[in-house]
């Protein structure tokens, strides 16, 4: 039953795209600013060794033993830099901190991923967040990591049309 609620849970784009992995167990995943962790606890649920960094990580459930969790501020420069080619995989999910941008490039091992997918500044005339400094401007994420093949990218509504949810969905595997 839990199996399927995380299924349930993960963001679309994970699990429309990545919906198996080859040798799961092997991959190192970094959930950065995770919240309540759900696209890393699907990486966990499938053997990945899971790295979850947030601001207040106590929103998080019980981790397996092979994943652990940091409670880091990214965001006033007390957090250590983010190691270099440490993880397969980075998933970022609804954060913007763009200082931030080199260092998830670095982290990023060689032929690794990067799932990125947070608002545009076109949400903020449909709601919120209105702040311009938590909304990407068009082609940012494309201009931001320029040295990653591109798997996927969309922008626009990924929610429907009563509620429109504006967004930019990244995918991109860094070059060797």
């Amino acid at each position: 039953m839990e199996k399927k609620r995380l299924k349930a849970n993960v963001a679309p784009l994970i699990s429309h795209y990545l919906p198996n992995l080859a040798q799961p167990a092997q991959l190192q995943i970094l959930d950065l600013a995770c919240g309540g962790g759900r696209n890393g606890l699907w990486f966990a649920q499938q053997g990945a060794n899971v790295t979850f960094i947030d601001k207040d990580i106590s929103n998080l459930p019980k981790l397996p033993p092979h994943c652990h969790a940091l409670a880091y501020d990214l965001e006033d420069g007390s957090a250590p830099a983010l190691p270099v080619h440490e993880f397969d995989i980075i998933l970022v999910f609804n954060y913007l901190h763009r200082p931030l941008f080199e260092q998830i490039k670095h982290c990023v091992k060689p032929e690794g991923l990067l799932i990125y997918e947070t608002f545009t500044t076109e949400q903020a005339k449909v709601g919120r967040p209105k702040n311009p400094a938590f909304l990407l401007q068009a082609d940012e994420l494309l201009t931001q990591f320029d040295e990653f093949d591109i798997l996927h990218y969309f922008e626009g509504n990924v929610g429907c049309e009563d509620e429109p949810i504006y967004k930019a969905q990244f995918i991109g595997q860094k070059r060797a």
